[in-house]
């Protein structure tokens, strides 16, 4: 038994340097591979039984052939050593694991470095992406829609930056869900570094880090456009909030839009520059969305907890329908300033300040640098 066990990892590992090995292949695209295999009628093992003109032969570059003869062995050693620690994990796109959306999408990559639970691939996934720098209404959106979406059975995917990316995992963290961070490094390497800890949670909250990258690549330009092309094609539909015009996160929906997956975007102040790509998105024919409720209505045919969702929403608001009085509206859904807040609901400034504690602790607004926030009924 022991033996046949050492076989198998043998084998396992074995397997594993080869697609390893193809990976490393430059300009070589999984569709050439399978036009490859099934123009011959070879498995991918067979391919490293030929020599450098067979392999030219079949469709091989020169340069190409040349590699897989003669793979990066340190690259290939450092992986092999990184499998060897638990949670890690090859996805190769002959796994049953690899994830079937991506698969369908114009140039999936041949595999995929995962730690966690490699079982998340495969569920209905919701992508949230937005800017670095949100506003505080920003924020505040960012964990209201990862918490909702959450709650109603998604599992919420994003790219671990700072911003919103972050904020959609730390909310569904918050609320017990199941979350899958992207990265555009690879796993050895997680980037920022401050959000090393959030890594580790969403790991011991049994989600899931991913990356098309080997596990010690470090923070390129180039990498994170195609880490966002993985976030959108392994999701039925990405959400957009706040985005400047030019920003990662319209790369994210173009890629989405391209992949033909729904797209949402959250409106914002027409003043505020970090609006101005979900306005442009919702021009161009993505779905504005004000609700959780708004996005899961779109999707009425899949087995999720929605109506879960709709019962708590509409108990949300029946609750903040109860506090609507002059103190309430005279604070907007943009900072408003306490003095302005004082002088439009008339009221002394120790009441005002009395009422607005109690009013946070419904979830009603939030105390921001420079005064208040209306969170609205979300």
């Amino acid at each position: 038994m022991r033996e046949t066990a050492k076989v198998k990892n043998q084998s396992n590992a074995e397997t594993d340097r080869q697609w390893l090995t193809l990976a490393q292949l430059p300009r070589f695209s999984l569709t050439k591979l399978a036009i490859i295999l099934q123009t011959n009628n070879l498995q991918v093992a067979d391919l490293f039984a030929m020599d450098n003109e067979q392999l030219q032969f079949i469709g091989f570059s020169d340069v190409q052939a040349q590699r897989l003869l003669n793979p990066d062995i340190y690259l290939l050693d450092k992986s092999t050593q990184w499998l060897c620690q638990p949670q890690n994990m090859l996805i190769c796109v002959d796994s049953e694991l690899y994830p079937q959306p991506l698969l369908q999408t114009d140039k999936p990559p041949i595999l995929l470095y995962g730690s966690g639970d490699m079982q998340l691939l495969n569920t209905h996934q919701l992508a949230i992406v937005g800017s670095r720098n949100p506003s505080a209404a920003g924020k505040q959106n960012a964990k209201y829609f990862a918490q909702g979406l959450s709650r109603s059975g998604w599992t919420v995917t994003s790219g671990l930056a700072l911003g919103i990316d972050g904020l959609a995992h730390e909310g569904v963290l918050q609320a017990n869900g199941r979350t899958i961070a992207v990265l555009g490094t690879g796993l050895n390497n997680i980037y920022p570094k401050r959000h090393n800890n959030m890594a580790r949670r969403i790991l011991d909250q049994s989600g899931a880090l991913v990356s098309e990258f080997a596990p010690d690549t470090p923070a390129r330009p180039e990498n994170f456009p195609r880490r966002n092309r993985i976030i959108s094609g392994m999701s039925l539909g990405t959400l957009i909030i706040e985005a400047a015009i030019k920003s990662g996160s319209l790369i994210t929906a173009r890629y989405a839009i391209e992949q033909n997956r729904d797209v949402f975007a959250v409106p914002g102040n027409i003043h505020n520059i970090l609006s101005k790509g979900c306005h442009y998105l919702i021009k161009q024919g993505a779905k504005l969305v004000e609700s959780v409720s708004d996005i899961n209505e779109e999707y009425q045919h899949l087995a999720l907890n929605f109506l879960n969702t709709q019962q708590n929403d509409l108990q949300k608001s029946a609750r903040q329908s109860l506090a609507s009085d002059k103190l309430l509206d005279s604070v907007e859904f943009e900072t408003t300033p306490l003095d302005l807040v004082v002088e439009r609901c008339g009221m002394p400034v120790a009441e005002v300040m009395s009422q607005l504690l109690e009013y946070e602790l419904r979830g009603l607004v939030i105390a921001v640098p420079g005064g208040y926030l209306k969170l609205g009924e979300k």
